[in-house]
């Protein structure tokens, strides 16, 4: 059987590099280590660095490495998974989901929100009064953010409207990561019917990028929940994970944000 032509092309010098390089983090680097500066990488490996920046950049893309401004470059930490199309359904904040509480505030629903809201959620909640939420209706926005290994991973917005959580008091937690948790606590009161998630490719916003210490634009993977009771969306959470953190998988149960250890 003859060669076809892509066969005869030779591998690239930066992906083998970024081969070599790949071992070389397994085994002679330890996450969070903060890697020699291109000078000295080069003459190790005996590359140009022209050649040397293609790798790093691959590695980058992959998530093995991370460019943190004011830093370098450092070996990326152990990623961290989130569910999409599991049977399994909780409130946010519970069962220590890994996510930290950042602060809450009250105001009106933009519209997007708004439209997030007032969706029907299929089965679980047909003929509910979601479909009648109002403008001028207030919500609470929770603001939390999903850390590992001492890093920002994900940020996300939890979308509350006043009537899930009637019972919250200003006078108790009035500001700051305690009016957080109890908006989370009071929404935990209500019995959940069910959930759905969505997951797109985005890019990030410039509060979210500096949240994430990424550049504005960079890629993100943008993960929309909706909470359902018998009265209808009770809340909406749009989460912003670092795309390169997060590799989709297919699982029995549907779609999985599965991120594995690095070796280290």
């Amino acid at each position: 059987m003859g060669t076809t032509q892509l066969e005869s092309v030779p591998e690239p010098k930066y992906w083998h590099l970024k081969t070599v390089l790949s071992e070389a983090l397994d085994h002679d680097f330890a996450v969070g280590e903060i890697l020699p500066n291109e000078r000295e990488l080069a003459a190790r490996f005996g590359v140009a660095r022209a050649t040397l920046r293609q790798a790093l950049e691959q590695l980058e893309l992959e998530g093995r490495l991370q460019r943190r401004r004011g830093v370098g470059t450092t070996v990326a930490p152990p990623r961290v998974g989130v569910a999409v199309g599991s049977a399994r359904h909780s409130w946010p904040g519970e069962s220590a989901d890994g996510w930290e509480a950042v602060d809450a505030a009250e105001a009106l629903p933009t519209a997007a929100v708004l439209k997030l809201l007032a969706a029907g959620s299929g089965s679980a909640a047909s003929g509910s009064a979601s479909a009648g939420f109002a403008a001028d209706q207030p919500v609470h926005t929770v603001r939390r953010t999903r850390v590992t290994e001492g890093q920002v991973v994900a940020a996300e917005l939890l979308y509350v409207p006043a009537a899930s959580v009637p019972g919250l008091s200003a006078i108790d937690a009035p500001a700051g990561p305690a009016r957080a948790r109890a908006v989370l606590r009071e929404l935990q009161r209500l019995a959940l019917d069910g959930q759905d998630r969505s997951v797109e490719l985005g890019s990030a916003r410039a509060d979210d990028a500096k949240e994430l210490d990424r550049l504005p634009g960079a890629p993100v993977l943008l993960v929309t929940t909706r909470y359902f009771t018998a009265g209808g969306t009770a809340a909406v959470s749009v989460a912003t994970y670092r795309a390169d953190t997060c590799r989709l998988t297919f699982g029995d149960e549907g779609v999985e944000i599965t991120e594995t250890r690095v070796a280290s």
